[in-house]
């Protein structure tokens, strides 16, 4: 079952997000993280989290944004963070959490819905290429 988080799901959420964190081999401070946490309760933040749950139990996570952009009139959907448990990959359950997204989007009225992968996260990409396309544009940044 795809469900938006709620406040008593933070003990299970905690684990999700720093098995996240891990598999792209950083750290954030524990404020982030805590500020991350509140916006997903605050109406006034674009920032959403749903979950998989299976039995009680939380199985995959998803952050998205919606926001607006320079080449559309409609808002746009950001996903930014997608992570399942190690025991749930290969279930069907990084599909269902990225199609609920797809379903928030067209919900919100959003034009599209995007996200980014490290070049090294070969298992996801082959989902990714079966539910989007890959138009081929290289990320540059620069933290200030």
């Amino acid at each position: 079952m795809i469900r938006e988080i709620q406040p008593a799901d933070r003990a299970q959420w905690d684990p999700l997000w720093q098995g996240y964190l891990s598999f792209y081999k950083t750290q954030l401070p524990a404020a982030a993280t805590e500020v991350l946490w509140s916006r997903f309760f605050n109406p006034a933040e674009p920032v959403n989290c749903l979950v998989a749950e299976e039995d009680g139990k939380l199985l995959g996570l998803v952050h998205y944004i919606f926001h607006r952009n320079t080449w559309e009139v409609e808002n746009v959907c950001y996903l930014e963070d997608l992570f399942t448990a190690p025991q749930a990959r290969g279930k069907g359950v990084g599909r269902a959490l990225i199609e609920a997204v797809y379903e928030k989007a067209r919900q919100a009225k959003a034009k599209r819905v995007y996200w980014m992968t490290h070049e090294t996260n070969k298992q996801a990409m082959i989902l990714y290429d079966q539910v989007a396309e890959k138009p081929g544009f290289v990320q540059y940044r620069k933290y200030i």
